[in-house]
């Protein structure tokens, strides 16, 4: 269908135009550096090929012009011509990275989401205990899931017979590990401990991301087993919870596998023009919260996802398992209702923080200056109840599209 709009002459004159935008930089690039003689070769062959253009001189015309103006661009082009593979190839690189980095910059940026403090809605990183090597995923399966969930699999070995301890101050190591093999990955290592009959412990280190909860992994590893736990001593006297797993050398003694936390676009764009709504997600910088910092003042995120519970002049107050807002239970997204009523998963909102909403009776009406912010799992949030308002100037964005890993909340935000 094409052929029936064009001819051999548009054609021509078509690639004439791109050799004339050659011709363009060439000069624009290399006037200053040009022998006057092949400047003014290479302006006098230029123009003439644009004059021909201007009058829809023929095919053939154009040809013998492109032919005679060819040798003289190759003699002058310098790095712009003719251009060489690896040249052409850095230059889409580069150019295709300042799209990306504008693009992220000032219309959607990637977030990965850490922690569960917004689950269900959202999950953060979150464990799949494997009970025997039989139920382990097999390569293939491995394989898949780490494409299509982002799993990684730990697999821990016994370096002793005895049975496998957990210490009563589970204690963390800040160290450096390894993601997707190639990047560098903040760690925390928690040691477990193999007991020997004669009452010796034998360290078990295991490495995981510093934002999973390893706890998680403990629970639904040795739930039943620790709920009726005693404790044991070494010879050290170091206090030990007992699992009564007991295992030989090589014998695997912890198998899990680490589902990656949601990943999702925000819109940077939207927030420039109306303010957030309550009951939208919204994501937003963490630099000027203090109690977002950790024991050393180090700021624990650089950006939170939470929902949007009160605006300038809202009164807020938690009653568990409710949140109210200016006096009534809060409205404006489906995770306010589930919370209130304990619908499915969600298991309503709590008065656990150290900043505000610490008591049933405790009223706090937000300032003109900031926001306040809550997890939908108000069981596990560090939010507005610890660090109090979000400054207005933080409000980086909204959540706009899920889409790693391919599990049921890909999509379209909840």
């Amino acid at each position: 269908m094409l052929a029936l709009f064009t001819t051999p002459d548009r054609e021509m004159r078509s690639a004439a135009r791109g050799w004339l935008d050659l011709a363009d930089k060439i000069h624009h690039y290399r006037r200053d550096q040009l022998p006057p003689a092949d400047l003014a070769d290479l302006q006098k062959k230029t123009e003439t090929l644009r004059a021909q253009v201007r009058e829809k001189a023929g095919a053939e015309k154009l040809k013998l012009s492109i032919e005679s103006l060819e040798p003289v661009l190759r003699a002058t082009g310098g790095k712009h011509y003719p251009r060489s593979t690896m040249l052409e190839w850095v230059e889409f690189l580069v150019v295709g990275l300042i799209v990306i980095l504008a693009v992220r910059q000032f219309f959607f940026q990637p977030f990965q989401i850490p922690t569960n403090s917004m689950w269900p809605s959202y999950n953060g990183m979150v464990p799949e205990v494997h009970p025997t090597p039989a139920d382990e995923p097999s390569p293939i399966s491995r394989a898949l899931r780490s494409f299509t969930l982002g799993a990684a699999a730990y697999r821990i070995d016994a370096p002793a017979d005895g049975e496998l301890l957990i210490p009563t101050a589970l204690a963390r190591t800040p160290t450096t590990g390894r993601q997707w093999l190639f990047f560098s990955q903040a760690q925390y290592e928690y040691d477990l401990y193999i007991l020997a009959p004669n009452r010796t412990a034998t360290k078990v280190p295991v490495s995981v991301p510093k934002d999973f909860d390893f706890s998680l992994v403990l629970r639904d590893a040795f739930g039943p087993q620790l709920d009726a736990a005693q404790t044991i001593t070494d010879t050290y006297g170091r206090t030990f919870i007992r699992t009564r797993k007991q295992v030989r050398a090589g014998d695997r003694v912890l198998s899990f596998d680490i589902i990656s936390g949601d990943r999702l676009f925000v819109d940077r764009l939207s927030y420039h023009f109306v303010r957030p709504s309550v009951g939208s997600g919204f994501v937003f910088r963490t630099t000027n919260i203090p109690g977002t910092t950790d024991s050393d003042g180090n700021h624990i995120e650089s950006y939170y996802i939470k929902r949007l519970v009160g605006l300038p002049g809202d009164t807020l107050q938690i009653r568990p398992p409710m949140l109210y807002r200016n006096g009534a239970p809060i409205t404006g997204a489906q995770a306010f209702y589930d919370n209130n009523h304990r619908a499915g998963k969600y298991r309503g909102y709590t008065n656990q923080g150290t900043e505000l909403l610490r008591t049933p009776a405790e009223l706090y009406t937000v300032s003109p200056r900031g926001y306040i912010a809550c997890g939908d799992n108000s069981n596990n949030s560090a939010d507005s109840r610890y660090w109090g308002e979000v400054p207005k100037k933080d409000i980086t964005g909204r959540p706009l599209w899920v889409f790693y890993p391919f599990g049921p909340h890909w999509g379209p935000p909840r």
